[in-house]
C-alpha cells in the first residue's frame, strides 16, 4: 500500500502532508524527530490519511494536497475536527494519541 498523510504540529498548529509506503514506521520517526522536515515543529498527531494501491496515485495525490486547492480541500474535509480541536490541544490528549496509534489504522 502507498499512503498520503497529514500530520499537525501539536507546537505550532501547522500541517505536515507527506507519503509513505510503510505509513506506521514513517509516523514514528515523525514522532521521535528523525525526520528533518518536522524535527523542529513535533508533537505531531496524525490527523488524515488515504491509502492508494498504486505509487503514481499517491504522489499525485500528495502534490495536490500540497497544492492551494488541494490545502482548500483539506480545510474543508477536516473542518469539524479544527473547528473543535483547535482550542482544545492538551498534553493528555497528545499522550492518548501517541498511545492509540499502536491499534490498527483501519
Amino acid at each position: 500500500m502507498h499512503y498520503v498523510y497529514v500530520l499537525r504540529s501539536l507546537k505550532d498548529s501547522g500541517f505536515y502532508i507527506g507519503y509513505s509506503v510503510n505509513l506506521r514506521k514513517r509516523i514514528q520517526e515523525h514522532k521521535e524527530g528523525f525526520s528533518f522536515a518536522t524535527s523542529f515543529r513535533g508533537p505531531w498527531r496524525l490527523i488524515y490519511y488515504e491509502a492508494y494501491l498504486n505509487q503514481e496515485d499517491a504522489l499525485g495525490r500528495e502534490r495536490y494536497l500540497k497544492s492551494g486547492s488541494g490545502r482548500r480541500f483539506l480545510k474543508a474535509q477536516l473542518r469539524h475536527y479544527l473547528a473543535g480541536r483547535a482550542s482544545h490541544e492538551t498534553a493528555y490528549e497528545a499522550a492518548y494519541d501517541a498511545a492509540s496509534f499502536t491499534r490498527p489504522l483501519v
